[in-house]
């Protein structure tokens, strides 16, 4: 059975830093892409960094226009963990963040590529 754990979140002020990490099992992790997403209360799910698996090269990375250089996805092979480094939070940045597997190695961009969940990671900016 598939399994991703998030951990990481907290309560930070504007302008702080959080790390999200999301644990897996070798099988799970190794071959695919991941991504993160988060949900905020009472909107709709929504991508925040995806990485690829590269079989040749460097992974991929994208990230939505709202993270963009605030936010770096990374994978570390050596524990099987996917992180999320989050800098310069704000406010609006306040969310249940999940990871999640694509179903390929490929870098994914809609929600329908994607297989597994975690049960997500609670992130509250102050202002």
């Amino acid at each position: 059975q598939v399994q991703l754990v998030e951990s990481g979140g907290g309560l930070v002020q504007a302008g702080g830093s959080l790390r999200l990490s999301c644990a897996a099992d070798k099988r799970t992790f190794s071959s695919y892409a991941m991504a993160w997403l988060r949900q905020a209360p009472g909107k709709e799910r929504e991508f925040v960094a995806a990485i690829s698996r590269s079989s040749r090269s460097a992974d991929s990375t994208v990230y939505a226009d709202s993270v963009k250089g605030r936010f770096t996805i990374s994978r570390d092979d050596a524990k099987n963990t996917l992180n999320l480094q989050m800098n310069s939070l704000k406010p609006e940045d306040t969310a249940l963040y999940y990871c999640a597997r694509g179903r390929t190695r490929f870098i994914v961009s809609t929600i329908e590529d994607l297989d597994y969940w975690g049960q997500g990671t609670q992130v509250t900016v102050s202002s």
